[in-house]
């Protein structure tokens, strides 16, 4: 639960100041130094800035109406439904995160071998 808040915390907190892609490294450092499996790495990776994607995603849709998804998945999907781009969103995000939380614990644990 540590590293997911974690992951969430400090990348909600550097995405205010830096590009998008900050949280890669993030995820990979928390789940470097604090994950016990491989498995747990991805899900903390990808829980901690799926819920921060999520977060920030819905934020827009309820300061837009929904007019700003709404518009952007008939655009992407050539859908009506605004909930496909919040999920779309979310899982992108949560992917990037997971497997950068994978990619720390990899690395450590071929630090570790050596």
């Amino acid at each position: 639960m540590l590293p997911i808040l974690l992951i969430a915390l400090i990348s909600a907190l550097a995405q205010l100041i830096l590009p998008w892609w900050v949280i890669a490294p993030v995820a990979f450092v928390v789940c470097y130094w604090r994950s016990g499996s491989g498995w747990r790495a991805f899900g903390n990776g990808f829980l901690g800035i799926g819920l921060v994607w999520l977060a920030y995603a819905l934020l827009i849709h309820v300061r837009t109406d929904g007019l700003l998804t709404a518009r952007m998945t008939e655009l992407i999907f050539k859908s009506q439904q605004s909930a496909l781009m919040l999920l779309v969103t979310t899982l992108v995000g949560g992917l990037v995160g997971g497997f950068a939380g994978l990619s720390g614990y990899q690395v450590r644990q071929l630090r570790a071998t050596k």
